[in-house]
């Protein structure tokens, strides 16, 4: 049922041109060089250290590898992590 829903919430993006981290409830995430992530439509942080920082999102563990790491802001919708980030990935 959840896939339709998102199928159908995907299409109506199409249609009308809306932004699908919006409509889908995605996060979305830009990064700067290799020293700046920001993570928007978050749901969480479930780990920080220096060295791994993991988020959760709705489409899973957003898990950010690197050295230095740090959380410069930290709100309701929004991470953003400076440091030097060597790598990202999905945890489903």
């Amino acid at each position: 049922m959840k896939k339709r829903i998102d199928e159908i919430k995907s299409n109506v993006s199409d249609v009308f041109e809306l932004p699908k981290d919006i409509i889908m409830d995605l996060p979305k995430i830009t990064m700067i060089g290799n020293i700046q992530v920001f993570v928007t439509n978050h749901k969480g942080l479930i780990e920080y250290t220096k060295n791994i920082i993991r988020i959760n999102t709705n489409c899973g563990v957003l898990k950010i590898t690197g050295s230095d790491m740090y959380i410069k802001t930290i709100i309701t919708e929004e991470i953003i992590i400076f440091g030097t980030i060597e790598g990202f990935e999905f945890l489903y």
